[in-house]
């Protein structure tokens, strides 16, 4: 949950592309910084806590002299051991200062580590477990080891998850990194050569890579990038390009990253759909390599929004496909003894492709045969690598930590698979499915008019939660899970508590909550479980709770219960779930910004999480 960049090259670029990376990787969280840069002498460090404002200014407060340097890495920390504090904010050293660490991940065994390295006499500065590799990887480089060869030497005694780089004074513009489960890329250059947490810290500078697999180390100079398995032998491995550009993760005239990828969610809607329908609504998974002939249940497994995302997916594909679905917490999965045989489909969606949950779920479904279909955004991303076939969603960077454009394309992802196991299984005539292919291509269009619907009245709604003390999310059907998501949301970047429920289940206790400061947000829907909704809001209604309805503008019905009312276009059926989540979105970002907080960086949130 940390991010690493490294950079060996040009002079009067080192810091610039240390600095700038790690801005672009703001997104994962951190609540420290710091930079190790390799000077004649010695490594020269800087760290501090909080924003990397401080640390730039740490660095203009320094007046060195830094054009020279051609070598370093950087870091962002989340804590995970110890506090946030500058003695604990990476890099770390060894004990002569003449090796540099940066990590990602956690270190399982590091007390029993640093009590075998604090028996010879090591002194430990820090409270991390990251520093324990600092001195292991230092004690062999003073015995004589080369960088590379030192790194192969101590990675089989770390146990758990790791992105580590490093730099030694003994080796001046060579860096040495590994992996394990933590992601972890090298960037290509003309004269020079990065390394990375995630490739969007490089847009700016190259769009070619080399992925690094577990267990593997990278060695970076100048004029190579290497990489060699555990036994030393080196590995061919081909350029991975990207087709992303710099400026996809700039703001581009928004005022943040999370309003600038709402507005965004068409374009990433129909980046997805391209690639899985043809113009007349055939649905074609052959991109995938997925093979559904023998499909007898699906099992979803995922996190946070993802799992959200995958409530909707056990909808259409129970509805369409006539399919048994479970959707579990991955963090949960893993360790219920899950059932399942060859015919079982584990659908694995996780946005960055690293979750370090989901990745686990997955290897659980190994064990009983089960095949793997990822449903990620990150291409080359090591759920790709570790499952049997893959959906790729087009969203582009997502930079802000909670999750939106992204939330859509999955459920597009979804939806087109139920698709594909409904023709499949013959569940649904050829033509209802063309019908229902044709209604899907035409979703981004209609995201739009919610997007230009739901702006004005979101703004006006978010006045609602000013003196809220916690708020209600209520939804039936597939509604419940766009209603977990909207709490999810305005809790990530408002603070503010937030809860979503089947509707019915509200007089079953979330009632006892119901007064004047617990606004309700209602997800109205269409058909007999819209009557029941509004049923259900009328009882809140009668204990003073603000209700904010999400429905048809020309509902009367929504209007006459509710003190605002979100409009979204007519749900067309399958679609609603798209259209109702665009103004909860909306709220939440209004209400967060109303709030003066920033929304793009949530406290204690990370984009990506890497650490179980």
């Amino acid at each position: 949950m940390c991010g690493i960049v490294g950079y060996v090259g040009r002079e009067d670029r080192c810091v610039e592309v240390l600095l700038e990376g790690l801005r672009h990787l703001e997104y994962r969280g951190y609540d420290s910084a710091g930079l190790a840069l390799q000077r004649p002498d010695r490594i020269e460090r800087i760290r501090r806590v909080g924003h990397l404002e401080n640390l730039e200014r740490a660095l203009r407060e320094r007046n060195g002299d830094y054009s020279r340097v051609t070598t370093g890495v950087g870091h962002t920390r989340w804590a995970t051991h110890g506090r946030p504090s500058e003695e604990n904010a990476h890099p770390h050293l060894g004990g002569s200062g003449a090796v540099a660490v940066v990590h990602n991940g956690i270190i399982e065994n590091f007390a029993a580590l640093k009590a075998e390295l604090e028996g010879r006499g090591v002194r430990f500065d820090s409270e991390t477990d990251t520093e324990v590799v600092a001195h292991l990887l230092e004690e062999r480089v003073l015995a004589g080891a080369g960088l590379r060869e030192a790194f192969a030497e101590i990675l089989p005694r770390l146990e758990g998850t790791f992105a580590i780089a490093a730099i030694s004074m003994k080796e001046p513009g060579r860096i040495v990194a590994a992996r394990h489960q933590s992601p972890l890329v090298v960037g290509l250059g003309e004269g020079e050569s990065f390394l990375a947490s995630g490739i969007p810290a490089l847009l700016g500078r190259t769009r070619r890579f080399l992925l690094v697999e577990n267990g593997e180390v990278a060695e970076l100079t100048a004029d190579s990038a290497r990489i060699f398995d555990a036994d030393g032998r080196p590995v061919e491995r081909g350029v991975f390009e990207v087709d992303w550009d710099a400026e996809a993760v700039e703001l581009g005239g928004f005022e943040s990253y999370m309003l600038k990828e709402i507005h965004e969610q068409p374009t990433a809607l129909r980046a997805t759909l391209a690639e899985y329908l043809g113009p007349e609504g055939e649905v074609d998974l052959s991109p995938a390599g997925l093979s559904l002939a023998d499909v007898g249940r699906v099992v979803v497994v995922a996190c946070g929004t993802a799992y959200h995302a995958g409530l909707l997916g056990k909808t259409y594909i129970e509805r369409l496909a006539g399919l048994p679905v479970e959707v579990s917490v991955a963090s949960e999965y893993r360790y219920s003894d899950p059932l399942g045989d060859e015919r079982t489909l584990v659908v694995a969606i996780s946005q960055s492709g690293e979750t370090i949950d989901t990745l686990a779920a997955v290897e659980a479904a190994r064990g009983f045969g089960g095949k793997v279909l990822a449903i990620t955004n990150t291409r080359g991303s090591l759920i790709t690598r570790e499952a049997d076939a893959v959906l790729l969603t087009g969203a582009g960077p997502e930079i802000g930590v909670a999750a939106t454009k992204t939330f859509l394309t999955q459920i597009s992802a979804l939806q087109a698979l139920a698709l594909a196991l409904a023709a499949a299984r013959k569940t649904l005539p050829e033509d209802e499915l063309l019908r229902l292919g044709r209604g899907l291509r035409r979703l981004p269009e209609r995201v739009e008019e919610a997007l230009g619907l739901a702006e004005p009245a979101a703004w006006k709604a978010a006045g609602l939660f000013e003196e809220a003390r916690c708020a209600l999310f209520l939804g039936r059907g597939p509604a419940y899970p766009v209603a977990l998501e909207g709490a999810l949301k305005l809790k990530e970047i408002s603070y503010l508590p937030a809860e979503g429920y089947p509707a019915g289940e509200m007089k079953h206790g979330p009632i006892a909550l119901v007064d004047e400061r617990c606004p309700v947000v209602a997800v109205i829907g269409e058909g007999l479980l819209r009557e029941k909704t509004l049923s259900n809001i009328e009882e809140t209604v009668a204990r003073g709770a603000p209700v904010v309805a999400v429905a048809d503008p020309g509902d009367r019905q929504a209007r006459r219960v509710s003190r605002l009312l979100l409009p979204v276009p007519g749900d067309d059926g399958l679609l609603g779930p798209y259209l109702w989540t665009v103004p909860l979105q909306l709220l939440a970002y209004h209400v967060a910004r109303a709030r003066g907080l920033d929304v793009d960086k949530p406290r204690n949130l990370a984009k990506s999480v890497t650490v179980e």
